[in-house]
């Protein structure tokens, strides 16, 4: 028949021999192996070999020359640094990306019900095209101790200011010629009391004229008050020198906002503060009493929280990871949540389901496949993390932030010059990294599937 239709001119389709078939997609085998050779190449070049010489190099000693065996990994649990590099590593997979993947959640959310939603995508995501280093610097400036310099302390001396009275003068301390004396937890207390109409004279020191707080004015004798107590709280210092130790000289400044109180056995009776001029005056009750100078007037100021010391250092660079990356894990769940049958949604509300039922009840789980990509990309993501530790930790802090990838840096390069324990530490990350990768790549399987 087919040779018919051929001598009637119309198309044949001759069988191929068995040894010349070609595969399903009509291409030669070897002509696909000749195309798939460049990336066979590169993958054996790049990241075949590396695995290879790594696990080789892992079970020799620091040069080299001799074969210890498992003698580098058995070091990964004795040595210190190590075993904090690991543990560090673990709080980072634990806490990191279940912190990212909420607040990129959140945020989803959050942009279907503003109208400027594309504004506040652009703003939660800018920082994702700011490189690690860059970050690093960022938030190693937000972190600074120091509130004139450091972000994150400003605000905090900031709103801790609002509510709480900060100290007025530090340093200060009261002369010899006065009669306070320490008292405890800071405070002075007179040894002797004061008399109803008296004018007492509290000279302190301690502290620079040119670093008084303020503007303050010159101090001035105090006038009699009746039957109170009045008189004056000053800097007894005179600058280039003479006056009258004990005496209001000209010229001498005044401590405006030091409190004083009178106290009878044990108790207030009265307070008051010094005015711009230094003065105060305490009513009649405070007529036999002692005065004294309470510790709010010395105790040093708030000055924020140590970000960068030993407890906190962590935490810290955790929280500026989540800064750059909340926008990646934004977008990814707000394409998933595009996706979510709004039906779905109306249904339960229908139903009698408040907002918060329905996002619990129906969005999270309709959103479960998106949660769990961007919780296992950032899992992958957070056991490589190495710049942010190595810029925003500073040297007394680094070992208490250290983490396996820095660890390896530093065991193979940074003066350990043990590229034995270095590849070591490699292939334990490869070894962790593995079991999330097999995760994922089944679920690409049954995704596929559907």
């Amino acid at each position: 028949m087919s040779s018919q239709v051929a001598a009637a001119g119309g198309p044949a389709n001759p069988v191929p021999p068995v040894g010349k078939r070609k595969s399903v997609i009509g291409t030669r085998w070897w002509v696909a192996g000749l195309f798939l050779l460049p990336a066979i190449v590169l993958l054996g070049s790049l990241v075949v070999y590396p695995i290879g010489y790594s696990v080789w190099r892992s079970l020799y000693d620091a040069d080299g020359s001799g074969f210890v065996g498992l003698g580098n990994y058995g070091d990964l649990f004795s040595d210190d640094a190590t075993f904090t590099a690991v543990k560090n590593t673990a709080i980072w997979v634990a806490v990191a990306p279940a912190l990212v993947t909420g607040l990129g959640l959140i945020f989803a959310v959050l942009t279907e019900r503003v109208r400027w939603s594309t504004a506040f995508k652009l703003i939660i995501f800018m920082p994702m095209a700011i490189s690690m280093l860059a970050a690093g610097i960022i938030f190693r400036l937000v972190y600074e101790a120091d509130p004139d310099q450091g972000v994150a302390n400003a605000v905090l001396v900031g709103v801790h200011d609002t509510f709480a009275d900060s100290s007025v003068y530090p340093k200060a301390r009261p002369s010899t010629e006065s009669d306070l004396k320490a008292s405890g937890g800071g405070a002075f207390t007179s040894a002797g009391t004061v008399g109803a109409g008296s004018q007492v004279l509290i000279p302190l020191v301690g502290i620079a004229p040119d670093k008084v707080p303020g503007d303050p004015g010159e101090a001035r004798a105090a006038k009699t008050s009746g039957d109170g107590v009045s008189g004056t709280v000053w800097l007894d210092f005179t600058l280039g020198g003479g006056g009258t130790k004990g005496a209001i000289d000209a010229g001498e400044k005044a401590l405006p906002g030091m409190k004083v109180e009178a106290v009878k056995d044990g108790k207030v009776v009265a307070s008051a503060k010094a005015g711009d001029d230094g003065t105060f005056t305490l009513p009649a009750s405070a007529a036999g009493a002692q005065l004294r100078l309470p510790s709010s007037n010395f105790a040093e100021p708030y000055n924020g929280v140590d970000w960068l010391g030993p407890s906190l250092v962590t935490p810290a660079i955790i929280g500026s990871y989540a800064w750059m990356w909340a926008g990646f894990a934004m977008v990814l769940i707000a394409a998933g949540l595009a996706g979510v049958d709004r039906n779905l949604l109306e249904a339960a509300r229908v139903d009698g389901a408040n907002e918060w039922q329905v996002f619990r009840r129906v969005t999270v789980p309709l959103l479960a496949p998106v949660l769990v990509v961007v919780l296992i990309t950032l899992m992958i993501n957070v056991m490589k993390i190495f710049d942010l530790v190595f810029i925003i930790a500073p040297q007394p802090s680094k070992d208490e932030a250290n983490v396996l990838a820095l660890q390896l840096v530093n065991a193979s390069f940074g003066g350990g010059n043990n590229q034995g324990l270095g590849s070591a530490i490699g292939i334990v990350l490869l070894l962790l990294v593995m079991p999330v990768m097999i995760v994922n790549i089944r679920r690409l399987r049954r995704e596929r599937r559907r």
